[in-house]
């Protein structure tokens, strides 16, 4: 069975010969940069650079899918926030959070033709002409609560959601058509499936917020988005996964800090699981057998797609990450 097949068989809940080994976050590592020779900040900005290295995630370490977006940035760029694209180690940061009310948010007419939008469809585009048979492609969006974040500044954005909900409402609802503008652009590109991060983790967005604020519009961009959707949110989120489930996602990409075994009995077989080795211990600074305990207990609770939690430290050692699908392969061949 192809990676693509097997990914996008665990994604929808059909039959598949095992368990698909894959990420939709980056794991691209400074070492996958020194062995394709291509490097942090220049794969964020040219399409066959970026292309080139995020398919070392099926050409060298063996997983099931490929994700060309490396940062969560992008649709920040093309909203006009200003932002640091970082070094061969470190990752795009902001420099600037330019709205404080609903009327400063300016979606352009150009929005997908701006660089960090364009450079990401003409890499999916060129992936899927040389990959697409073989791996899945697989976009990436941020969702509007993420978008807030970025355009309002994490702080303010939150203060907002217990001294104006109805501001709130309005902001997620402008930003909303932005996730689904970039996504249906993505899809039409190539995409097999998109990631939908959209960072409601728990330390910032109770279950009672993600209910009230997001529950709906997750919902929404399932429908309105035209390929599978894989929604990912870090942190524990074992007191939500009820609500994620109504939204009909077709699969949730989990943190380490919700047990394997947790998320499949909330879960149950209502959507597809992936997920959830550890980064910061196990695949930063483990041993591969580290690794072959935690791909162990994630394959016997059943979960769907083995990877890791999120984006990876960037020093993660490439190893390690080849560890995941060689483990998957030693346990289930």
């Amino acid at each position: 069975m192809s990676g693509r097949r097997r990914f996008l068989g665990a994604v929808m809940g059909g039959r598949i010969d095992r368990p698909s080994v894959g990420s939709t976050t980056s794991v691209v590592t400074v070492d996958l940069m020194d062995q394709t020779g291509i490097y942090f900040p220049d794969a964020h900005h040219d399409p066959e650079k970026m292309a080139q290295l995020a398919a070392t995630s099926y050409t060298i370490l063996g997983y099931d899918t490929i994700a060309p977006v490396f940062s969560v940035q992008q649709e920040a760029e093309a909203l006009g926030c200003r932002v640091n694209w970082g070094e061969k180690d470190s990752m795009p940061t902001l420099r600037k959070h330019p709205c404080h009310e609903p009327e400063d948010i300016k979606i352009p007419e150009d929005f997908l033709e701006r660089p960090s939008c364009l450079i990401v469809l003409e890499a999916i585009k060129k992936l899927k002409v040389e990959y697409g048979s073989k791996a899945a492609i697989i976009g990436k969006v941020m969702g509007p609560w993420t978008l807030a974040y970025h355009l309002f500044g994490t702080e303010e954005f939150l203060i907002m959601t217990i001294d104006n909900p109805g501001k709130v409402k309005k902001i997620l609802n402008i930003l909303k058509e932005v996730t689904v503008l970039f996504g249906k652009a993505q899809a039409e590109a190539g995409a097999d499936a998109i990631t939908l991060a959209d960072h409601a983790t728990g330390e910032l967005c109770s279950p009672g917020c993600y209910r009230d604020f997001l529950m709906p519009i997750h919902t929404e961009l399932v429908n309105r988005i035209p390929c599978p959707i894989v929604l990912h949110i870090c942190g524990n989120t074992s007191d939500r996964i009820g609500y994620i489930c109504e939204t009909k996602v077709d699969c949730f990409h989990f943190d380490s800090r919700v047990l394997p075994k947790e998320a499949k009995k909330l879960a149950g077989k209502r959507i597809s699981l992936m997920g959830n080795v550890n980064n910061p211990e196990t695949l930063y600074t483990g041993s591969t057998e580290d690794i072959y305990q935690e791909v162990q207990d994630a394959l016997e609770a059943g979960i769907d797609i083995i990877g890791p939690e999120c984006a990876v430290p960037l020093r993660t050692p490439s190893a390690n990450l080849k560890a995941i699908a060689d483990s998957v392969r030693r346990l289930t061949l």
